[in-house]
């Protein structure tokens, strides 16, 4: 015990993060069986018995959006009680919780609305559940930005986490939207969204790039921000105009960074008309290591 201590780890420390491991580890389980109760089917017989791959990737996208969402909540400061601690870590952990699964929810009614997410994933269509596990991881990301951003366990703190998590809602869709269009010009009006149910999984791991990569810029809104708990338009506008510029940034530093990694390859014919999964792969780790580097340079 001297080892711990003359690292200033103590008892009460130890005791604490036993506490929050241990809650942690129960919520992931519960979202682990939450994926099938919410479309009424038996999660270990879809991934172990019919080895449905789609289910699979989606439970794990929703699993690691959790773990996200934890991160988050441990905030490595003791609480005043181990009470005060169960409390506070259970509390974001299921807060979270539930904002990932309403989050998934406005995604599949609002940002794709073509077809129905949950039938198409039991059917087995894997760029359906990459999306969707995508879009859950994103969400997370979001989630998890604004915990850290936020300060005490209050009421007002829970209204600024769900103030930023609906305009981060309204910037998935209007990305999805941008991108659709897109699309369609390049593909004599097609549907993106009919594109991903028939299967497509380069378009989908690039959507689904570009939707990780707009979670991780969000959170430069963060560092410009003093949180006040009192001021919910002032937080309101401020995180709907960073996040607005910040996509139009991040668009267009992504454009021109892929033009020059990917130089001599027509990206549209490759991954919307050939499916190539390789490019679609290099284009998703580009919008995410943009993102990344231009987070880095805002904090």
């Amino acid at each position: 015990m001297e080892f711990f201590q003359q690292y200033g780890i103590t008892t009460e420390l130890i005791i604490i993060l036993g506490i929050d491991l241990a809650i942690a580890i129960v919520l992931l389980t519960l979202m682990r069986f939450l994926q099938g109760w919410s479309v009424k089917v038996n999660s270990r017989e879809e991934l172990a018995e019919r080895d449905n791959f789609a289910f699979g990737i989606s439970t794990a996208g929703a699993i690691a959006a959790l773990g996200i969402v934890l991160t988050g909540a441990i905030t490595g400061e003791a609480a005043t009680s181990y009470t005060v601690e169960a409390i506070g870590m259970t509390a974001y952990g299921l807060f979270g919780l539930i904002l990932i699964k309403f989050g998934r929810y406005l995604h599949d009614k609002i940002a794709l609305n073509e077809f129905a997410k949950n039938e198409q994933i039991l059917k087995g269509n894997v760029s359906v559940a990459i999306v969707d596990a995508a879009a859950a991881i994103a969400t997370a990301i979001i989630i998890r930005s604004v915990l850290l951003w936020a300060e005490d366990l209050t009421f007002d703190t829970f209204i600024a986490i769900f103030t930023a998590f609906i305009i981060s809602q309204l910037m998935m869709v209007l990305l999805t939207r941008l991108r659709e269009n897109r699309y369609a010009s390049r593909n004599q009006g097609a549907s993106m969204q009919q594109a991903l149910a028939q299967g497509q999984t380069a378009l989908a791991l690039r959507h689904s790039g570009y939707m990780i990569a707009m979670a991780l810029s969000f959170n430069a809104a963060s560092h410009f921000m003093e949180y006040n708990p009192n001021t919910h338009l002032y937080n309101i506008f401020g995180w709907l105009s960073f996040s607005l510029i910040m996509l139009v940034l991040l668009s267009v530093i992504i454009t021109i960074v892929k033009k020059m990694v990917l130089m001599k390859i027509d990206l549209a014919t490759e991954v919307e008309k050939q499916h190539n999964i390789g490019i679609a792969a290099v284009e998703m780790a580009i919008s995410i290591a943009v993102a990344l580097i231009l987070t880095a340079l805002m904090a």
